[in-house]
């Protein structure tokens, strides 16, 4: 049985677009062309598929395809480096959760999506995984490969002006967990342990085994 958490009433589905950040604000330039409200209930319901065929390039140049990554769980995160909060967190999270794995963790690939390819360039991806976990894959590619990956993802997010000619991105924070077949399994909302992650994972790993 794959995992999901417990679907959310649409009440408590609008507190948690506000504690992510992802009301409208004024000034900010939609990437997503569907709302906040609407993608979250898409992944948090089960409404629709999750993932499908991707091409990128990673931290060092080399073009990657979901097919590199079959027989491997995949704990996929969309962020940007400059994100001075959540995106931090939860990629430490996936690096304690792939140290607690122990050997088993030879078994699943992290993955960290850029949203912001405009700046995360391979090379800085490059120096930017590197300070979380050894076989941490940053993934960037053109602003229109990107937009495609994060539709299929369900993800949303939103550039948003700050100071001076700056900016930054409002996004949703999931970690989607893929199977070794590629098939979506499931997903963690921001702010799970990586006691908890350990524990959704580790199952898996087990089946993935089996075949």
């Amino acid at each position: 049985m794959s995992w999901r958490p417990l679907r959310a009433t649409t009440r408590k589905l609008a507190i948690l677009c506000a504690v992510l950040g992802l009301s409208p604000c004024p000034g900010a330039q939609a990437q997503s062309s569907r709302t906040a409200a609407d993608l979250m209930d898409a992944v948090m319901w089960g409404k629709e598929p999750i993932g499908g065929p991707f091409a990128l390039v990673d931290q060092n140049g080399r073009t990657r395809t979901e097919r590199d990554f079959l027989g491997k769980l995949l704990l996929v995160y969309f962020g940007f480096t400059s994100c001075p909060d959540i995106c931090p967190t939860e990629l430490l999270t996936i690096a304690t959760t792939l140290d607690r794995l122990g050997p088993a963790a030879a078994g699943v690939q992290p993955l960290f999506i850029t949203l912001d390819p405009e700046r995360d360039t391979p090379d800085h991806l490059r120096e930017y995984v590197s300070a979380f976990h050894p076989r941490l894959l940053g993934l960037t590619g053109s602003a229109e490969q990107i937009r495609k990956v994060a539709e299929a993802y369900r993800v949303y997010y939103v550039k948003v002006p700050i100071a001076g000619d700056s900016y930054t991105i409002d996004h949703m924070g999931f970690v989607y967990l893929m199977g070794a077949d590629g098939r979506y399994l499931g997903f963690l909302p921001p702010g799970t342990p990586a006691e908890k992650m350990v524990a959704v994972v580790r199952p898996h790993l087990a089946t993935a085994g089996e075949h």
